[in-house]
């Protein structure tokens, strides 16, 4: 008990008084090594009358206490009670008793966010320089594949039977999809067995003689129309015209998935969809609204439809296949064509439709030619679109319209009218109009929005130097400038 005179002054807590008097006795220093915080208090106040009060040290903040885990304890303290941002207990911007760092800090960090930015990068412009060269062999096969066409006309006219007989390839696109898959993955797996995990296409209960019909005769009939038409529309009309009114098939498939799938509505494709019709009714009109221009460009626009429909209804009733189910379905699209499909071939060589002499006199060389090059176009926009942009791969097939002009300008000294390449440009325009993204008004936007902030935080710093340096100069002269507040 002490006595009411002589009572010392109460102790004061350290969660009342975050930040106390700065006196403080050296026995509390002493004792703060294994404490998280130093308390700021008095030493003791309990004392026999009399006796002199215990004299208290000013702290030396010129050496800031270090507890055992590297923690500034002044420091650490004011950050935890004034809430700073940021603040971690434990890490403070000193160093630490071991001289290592802090955490965040660390090099090896900095290093390994480097080397995953580099990685990033490399593997982005590995896929683009795999995407150009992409386009340019998606190109030069379409290209080659309608010249082909062209030559094997000459010799051979018999439409549907080089049609027949080109997607009989298609029976080629698993064995190629196999062998390069073994040869990348190295799996030991049969091909069998990869069939069977690739025709979970069809159902979880595989591929059946009912399945088989169901699914794959719409799609065959579809890919039989689409390249009997195409091939129809290249005895009446150039190679440049048909293949500029076949890049109308991406109008076709925006209306069709707007129609049929609901997808969203862009003010932008439905230009691109009008400069389409429009370029087509100028391709018509450019020889007269009659003759074998007028039936070229019907079978092209009907090529590019049936196209657009074969597409929109893969994407609804098949979704988005991986790259080993959509070798399995060409091949399966194939084997249906071979077995079903033969008959209409003799059907129109009995009734003098299509009739050919023996079959050594057919110019085999140019049509398997023509089935190789179709083959590889076909592998080259599905493999293309896995490996790469599937934006690239629609710009190859754009390109092959410069490049069947340029071989029919020099090879067969074609002269287009104004009309025609007018028509052409438009088809062309449109095309790169559907190209564009979904979401590309919004990032147009935002894009402009960056550029003015950009310009705006230049401005200010322009701003800011010229006053620095007017506020030096005016120092100078002996005057200074007040900012008004």
């Amino acid at each position: 008990m002490q006595p009411h005179g002589d009572q010392g002054p109460s102790p004061l807590s350290s969660d009342l008084c975050p930040l106390g008097p700065t006196m403080i006795s050296t026995e509390s220093v002493l004792e703060s090594g294994d404490q998280p915080y130093i308390p700021l208090q008095l030493l003791n106040n309990k004392h026999l009358p009399g006796k002199a009060t215990p004299t208290a040290v000013l702290m030396d903040t010129s050496s800031p206490v270090v507890t055992a885990n590297g923690v500034h304890d002044i420091e650490d303290r004011i950050l935890r009670i004034t809430g700073y941002y940021g603040y971690n207990p434990g890490y403070s911007s000193h160093r630490r008793e071991d001289g290592s760092e802090s955490q965040a800090e660390t090099p090896g960090s900095e290093t390994s966010e480097e080397s995953r930015s580099y990685q990033t990068c490399t593997n982005t412009a590995l896929k683009v320089l795999g995407g150009l060269l992409m386009v340019l062999c998606v190109s030069s096969s379409w290209v080659g594949t309608t010249q082909v066409v062209k030559l094997t006309f000459q010799s051979f006219s018999c439409p549907f039977f080089i049609s027949w007989f080109s997607s009989n390839w298609n029976i080629l696109f698993f064995p190629i999809y196999y062998s390069g898959h073994v040869v990348i993955t190295r799996e030991k797996q049969t091909p069998i067995q990869k069939f069977r995990e690739c025709s979970k296409l069809f159902g979880e209960d595989g591929m059946t003689l009912k399945l088989f019909v169901k699914r794959t005769a719409p799609f065959s009939i579809l890919w039989t129309l689409t390249s009997y038409l195409y091939l129809l529309a290249l005895k009446k009309l150039t190679a440049t015209d048909v293949s500029a009114l076949y890049c109308c098939h991406k109008a076709f498939v925006f209306l069709l998935s707007w129609i049929v799938l609901k997808d969203r509505f862009m003010g932008v494709r439905i230009v691109a969809a009008i400069m389409a019709i429009t370029g087509i009714v100028m391709m018509a009109y450019a020889d007269g609204f009659h003759g074998d221009s007028f039936v070229g460009v019907a079978l092209a626009v009907g090529s590019a439809s049936t196209s657009a429909l074969y597409k929109v209804l893969f994407k609804m009733f098949l979704g988005s296949a991986s790259l080993g189910e959509v070798a399995h379905f060409l091949s399966t699209m194939g084997f249906f064509n071979l077995i079903f499909i033969s008959c209409v071939p003799l059907i129109l060589y009995f009734t003098k439709v299509e009739h050919w002499g023996s079959l050594s006199s057919l110019p085999w060389g140019y049509m398997c030619g023509l089935a190789g090059l179709w083959l590889v176009f076909n592998i080259l926009v599905h493999v293309g679109v896995v490996l790469t942009y599937p934006i690239l791969i629609s710009i190859g097939t754009l390109l092959s319209v410069p490049g069947n002009a340029a071989v029919d300008v020099l090879k067969h000294e074609v002269i287009f009218s104004v009309v025609r390449l007018a028509a052409t440009c438009i088809i062309c325009l449109g095309f790169l109009l559907l190209l564009l993204p979904e979401e590309w008004d919004s990032v147009t936007l935002r894009f402009l929005a960056n550029m003015a902030d950009k310009k705006s935080e230049e401005h200010g710093e322009e701003l800011t130097e010229s006053s620095v340096n007017t506020q030096s100069r005016s120092r100078a002269n002996g005057t200074v400038s007040i900012p008004l507040a």
